[in-house]
């Protein structure tokens, strides 16, 4: 019997007396984007922040600064739909797998562990592999290694709407449609250069920085990614065979 049938099976109330609160009748909550997979933050829940997040669908956390239960996006607006809820083998941790509506980080990054701590063995920095055409995608679904363009929309999205200062998200839409027309041109040309160059590492760069700008002219044209998926989708179906 799979764990989903397991809970399934058993009452929330079964599992709950299952779990291994600390001393403090807490333990850590991992919060993670159920598209993207980036862990997005870390808090703490106590028995009824979980049951009040079982019983909404929206992420409750216990606050030990202030001593009260917090609803994540409650004041802010950036909830989080719950997909699932794990328990790890000592019943002592959760993952929660969200699809957040805004940022998780109250400074308005996307997840809090956007900064990054530099390793000081060289060896322990380059033991990682670059991945090959033939490995990049193994072991992933579609929707996951195409998780970071749903992302990037959404991102986009947000930074239209908000137009937080000093970005330069904001500053193509405030430009205007020509500005961003003339930076998808000139990502097109550099994109042709480094290929004509045979230089993949450049061409990986461009090519990135291409599709981000053409990301911000489909916004700003209020065109879905999904449109654009539908179309190469119907132009790619396979024949019927009768």
């Amino acid at each position: 019997m799979s764990e989903a049938e397991q809970l399934t099976a058993q009452s929330q109330q079964e599992v709950l007396e299952g779990i291994r609160w600390n001393e403090a009748g807490l333990l850590p909550a991992v919060v993670q984007d159920a598209n993207s997979l980036e862990v997005l933050m870390v808090a703490y829940m106590n028995k009824e922040s979980l049951q009040l997040s079982l019983a909404s669908g929206q992420t409750w956390f216990w606050s030990r600064s202030r001593s009260e239960l917090w609803h994540k996006g409650g004041t802010s607006g950036n909830t989080q739909a719950i997909t699932s809820i794990h328990y790890d083998c000592d019943s002592d941790t959760l993952l929660l797998k969200v699809v957040p509506e805004g940022p998780a980080c109250h400074t308005g990054e996307t997840s809090c562990f956007f900064r990054e701590l530099p390793l000081s063995h060289p060896a322990a920095a380059g033991s990682v592999k670059e991945p090959t055409a033939a490995t990049a995608s193994q072991g992933l679904s579609d929707c996951e290694r195409f998780a970071v363009l749903g992302e990037l929309e959404r991102v986009i999205a947000e930074r239209e709407a908000e137009r937080p200062e000093g970005a330069y998200t904001t500053y193509l839409f405030d430009k205007g449609v020509d500005k961003i027309l003339k930076k998808v041109g000139e990502e097109a040309s550099e994109t042709i250069i480094a290929a004509k160059n045979k230089d993949n590492a450049e061409l990986r760069l461009e090519v990135s920085d291409l599709i981000y700008h053409l990301l911000v002219l489909l916004q700003e044209r209020k065109l879905p990614l999904d449109e654009i998926m539908e179309e190469l989708s119907a132009r790619h179906e396979r024949p019927r065979r009768d």
